[in-house]
């Protein structure tokens, strides 16, 4: 092995090796265990979020697979409408001038695959970097033939069933993009608006209790001020109950609309009266079904003014008997120049109340930046009643089990307070919806424009035109356990790996992904999509802080694999900034972070640092200092096998059966190894990966590392140990080492493969020639009978005595190398057998001169003294320190603690310096206090002790 541990140099080449032979395919032998990839964005790169994810699922498959189950990690992309379509539009527009229009629709589409094929598998390949053993024989694609065909059938079926329909609904509507979009795809922003109080007459002379002749609204967005339909006060609002009923004269148009009474108008808030515009408020449309309100349209795609409104009735029908008309000076103003005309025609009419500045929430696309509108448009739906009921009972009976369990509660919320689901988008790029209309506008959907001629009788010279709008992207993923497996055909993939066993997901699209697909999964499978979701939670940044481009905390994981330099870091996060102030203060804030840039670490370490970091459910603070310390740790076990294998290559190890003598360390660490193995296994399949890691890391670093291969030395290294001694330990390095590996292996798959093929060999498991890989191997699994209880406790009592005569160098400033006598006293007779066993564990690995065990403790020379459950090590001190001078060097090392003290006390004590630094800058320097405090103690003990002597 080379000197120094160099994932760089190992990390590609065992993935292409893996790859080659076939490793991650379905081993055909085993209980079936399935994951199915949440499908990233095909347009996208590998984030934070998706490097945890993918290390959580790897690690269970790796670990699956070494239990000998028939393991599918099945992979996939998805198609991304609206990122996609966006992504080649640009394209286009910057190589060739032109939109897609220009292109028109089939060549425009062309141009999709082309960037698909050559540019699409970016994250794939970002995948592989992340050490991913997803079956690659089988990746798929959202919009690829099979999944094509399943889409069409789900929906075509849904059709029949009076489950799929298309009517006139209010949307999250994109202006920009010209399409709806889901709630996930709007991004609410917190900022500081306006209220406008407006004044609208009351009609027919009716006069308020207060003797107004008007009512007061207040509204964000006047311009909805054109579609107003009512007036909402709250049914026990004694000061407008004689109101209800009557109406007010609608300003600048003129249409007499009613006052309703609602609980929606909130009677502490303004005056408790409500305008209600159901045609563009979610809030309002419901109120408006509640009350028979007509919907009147005001806006174009483009959300700007139309010339005549279009009115509607809840079920979306023309209501040709409203009257049209608006006011002509606003047709076609964008929505925001006709909110400032509307506000100055209000104030000229004398209506403006007053203006009032607020801070409120407004919805942008996260794609187009565009403010979101809500728009009564034609869109297809899914009514999803009858399709939640069965998707709830699944949950509630067990057949699906979340980890947390809390989630559960989440998802019911939603289940249970379910809107029909608008799957339509007017795209482009997606699943072109298989519904075919005629001249008059009757739909006929089918699977193919032939099969809609067929099955409904249809001429053949009958014009047909296929919908222009795609399926949302949320309705194909919703097919993804199934629809990858190859279904509607009845494929051995599917009748073998479906349920699959767990999803693994953020809670975040607990509604928008998880639960639509176990409606659709258990509506055309009769079966649920996986048994169990492990929802994990985001990954924010070291303050806790959501990373953003915006906020300039964005870490690429495979920067933190590969390294980046300082320069390159900066040019990331604030080369496309526009704003110069913003750039400034996040380029200050990444100098401060990463002063010179960012140090490779391996995939490993980044791998064990999330899993280190993956309690169940909570957001995770990604920790720079855990990755520079699992690094360290991979250092560690690597330094550690070259130990091994320095001491073990070309030696008897045991292999040929020969015997062995097992020393007390060797048969502790075996007995702590079934220990380790039980705890990582246990923690596994409750999915405390957190738990997993560490105590895969406390054993090897703290035990095999630091006490087990010390231990090691005085066998292997004394001349008078036994030929069978040596071997003994000899094969218990080995064969503890090649298990740790096991274990390590689906956490940190590659440096585990680089030492378990030098170190298998030695211990009989492989043939040495890179044949076999560790993927193959089985799982280490306890063995009751190698615990060895009486074995914990003597090297218990060994550890103790070292540390406590280590404590004593430490204390009393006494060179590490200098041997020392030591006494044993006042403790049992278990002690004393201890002390006689052990002296050659103790002369090597505590320095010692000599250990004697002393009878009558009164008869102890001046020491310096430890405890070690009763019993007392004593280290005489007589000769071993200048006690005047140790004194001295103490007194300096007090008064260097006490300036340094006395320095943050006086800046602590600066009342101007405690109000305007950073919250940040204030509490380190309290942790600098209370360090230099605690270090002033221990001082200060130590010249006392001394001082004694």
């Amino acid at each position: 092995m080379d000197k120094t541990y160099q994932p760089e140099q190992i990390e590609s080449r065992w993935y292409e090796r893996w790859e080659a032979d076939g490793r991650f395919a379905p081993s055909g032998e085993g209980e079936p265990y399935s994951i199915m990839i949440p499908p990233p964005n095909v347009t996208g790169s590998l984030h934070m979020g998706h490097a945890f994810q993918d290390t959580i699922m790897d690690t269970l498959i790796r670990w699956r697979r070494m239990q000998g189950n028939n393991t599918l990690w099945q992979v996939g992309t998805d198609h991304a409408g609206i990122a996609t379509q966006m992504l080649v539009e640009r394209k286009v527009a910057a190589e060739e001038g032109k939109s897609r229009h220009d292109l028109g629709r089939d060549a425009f589409i062309d141009k999709v695959w082309e960037w698909k094929h050559e540019s699409g598998g970016h994250i794939t390949r970002q995948l592989r970097r992340m050490g991913a053993s997803v079956d690659w024989s089988r990746e798929r694609f959202t919009m690829d033939d099979g999944f094509y065909k399943a889409v069409q059938e789900v929906f075509v079926r849904l059709y029949e069933e009076d489950l799929i329909y298309r009517g006139k609904r209010l949307v999250n509507w994109d202006p920009t993009l010209h399409t709806a979009i889901s709630d996930l795809e709007v991004e609410n922003r917190e900022q500081q608006g306006q209220f406008w109080h407006f004044r609208y007459p009351l009609a027919d002379g009716v006069k308020t209790d207060a003797g107004l002749g008007y009512l007061v609204v207040a509204t964000t967005r006047p311009e909805t001020l054109l579609g107003d339909t009512g007036v909402a006060v709250n049914p026990e609002d004694p000061r407008y109950a004689s109101l209800v009923g009557k109406f007010v004269e609608l300003p600048l148009v003129g249409r007499r609309i009613p006052i309703v009474a609602d609980e929606h108008a909130d009677m502490e808030k303004g005056s408790g009266c409500v305008k209600i515009t159901p045609a563009h408020d979610f809030n309002d449309y419901e109120v408006g079904r509640r009350h028979g309100l007509p919907l009147i349209n005001v806006f174009t795609q483009d959300a700007a003014i139309l010339p005549q409104a279009e009115a509607f009735d809840i079920q979306g029908r023309p209501l040709p008997e409203i009257d049209p008309s608006l006011p002509q000076a606003y047709a076609g103003l964008d929505r925001f120049e006709a909110r400032k005309r509307i506000v100055a025609d209000m104030e000229a009419a004398g209506l403006l109340e007053q203006i009032e500045t607020v801070n409120n929430t407004l919805p942008y696309g996260d794609r187009s930046g565009d403010v979101i509108e809500p728009l009564l448009t034609d869109q297809w739906f899914v009514a999803v009643e009858s399709l939640a009921k069965p998707a709830i009972a699944a949950v509630e009976n067990g057949d699906i089990q979340f980890v947390p369990k809390n989630y559960e509660n989440m998802y019911f919320s939603w289940m249970r307070d379910l809107q029909d689901w608008c799957i339509s988008r007017q795209l482009w790029w997606g699943h072109r919806i298989p519904a075919w209309y005629d001249a008059e506008g009757n739909v006929y959907v089918a699977r193919t424009e032939a099969e809609a001629r067929e099955k409904h009788g249809l001429s053949a010279d009958l014009a047909l035109t296929q919908d222009e709008d795609v399926l949302d992207t949320w309705f194909s993923s919703g097919l993804w356990t199934f629809g990858t497996l190859g279904w509607p055909e009845q494929t051995p993939e599917l009748a073998t790996f479906h349920p699959s066993s767990v999803l693994v997901t953020g809670f975040d699209i607990i509604f928008f992904w998880v639960a639509r697909m176990i409606m659709l999964t258990l509506k055309f499978t009769d079966e649920v999509p996986f048994k169990t979701v492990y929802v994990h939670g985001l990954v924010r940044d070291g303050q806790g802080q959501k990373m953003s481009k915006s906020k300039g905390n964005v870490l690429d994981p495979i920067d933190l694999i590969d390294g980046i330099t300082l320069e390159e870091l900066l040019e990331k996060r604030t080369g496309n900034m526009m704003q110069p102030q913003k750039a400034k203060a996040i380029a200050k804030a990444t100098r401060d972070e990463f002063p010179e840039g960012i140090e490779p670490h391996g995939t490993d370490a980044l791998r064990f640092t999330f899993l280190s970091q993956a309690t169940t459910g909570r957001d995770i603070k990604f920790d720079m200092g855990r990755l520079d310390g699992y690094r360290n740790f991979c250092n560690k076990l690597w330094n550690a096998s070259r130990y091994v294998l320095m001491n073990a290559e070309g030696q008897d190890c045991g292999a040929n059966g020969d015997s062995v003598e097992l020393s007390l360390a060797d048969r502790w660490i075996v007995s702590r190894l079934q220990q380790t193995e039980a705890q990582v296994t246990k923690a596994m399949e409750e999915f405390r990966f957190d738990h997993a890691s560490q105590a895969l890391y406390e054993f090897v670093w703290n035990e095999y590392c630091d006490w087990y291969l010390e231990l090691s030395k005085p066998v292997l290294w004394d001349e008078g140990a036994s030929e069978a001694a040596k071997r003994g330990t000899r094969r218990t390095l080995v064969r503890v080492l090649e298990a740790i590996l096991r274990l390590a292996h689906p956490m940190m798959p590659y440096i585990s493969e680089e030492i378990w093929q030098r170190v298998a060999p030695l211990a009989g498991k492989a043939a040495g020639d890179g044949s076999e890989s560790i993927m193959a191997q089985p799982w280490p699994m306890a063995e009751q009978e190698k615990i060895d209880e009486q074995a914990t406790r003597d090297i218990e009592w060994l550890k103790g005595v070292i540390v406590a005569v280590r404590n004593v160098r430490a204390e009393m400033n006494i060179a590490p190398g200098k041997p020392l006598d030591v006494l044993l006293t006042k403790g049992s007779a278990a002690d004393r057998e201890r002390l006689e066993a052990n002296r050659l564990f103790l002369a090597k690995l505590a320095k010692l001169a000599s250990a004697n065990w002393l009878d009558d403790p009164s008869e102890a020379p001046l020491s310096a003294t430890q405890l070690v459950g009763d019993m007392e090590v004593l280290v005489p001190m007589a000769d071993l320190i200048d006690k005047d001078a140790e004194l001295t060097r103490l007194a300096k090392e007090i008064d260097k603690q006490d300036a340094l003290i006395g320095g943050i006390e006086k800046k602590l004590g600066n009342e101007s310096f405690v109000a305007k630094a950073p919250e940040a800058v204030v509490e380190k320097e309290r942790g600098k206090l209370k360090e230099y405090q605690a270090a002033r103690a221990v001082l200060l003990e130590q010249r006392d002790k001394i001082a004694a002597l």
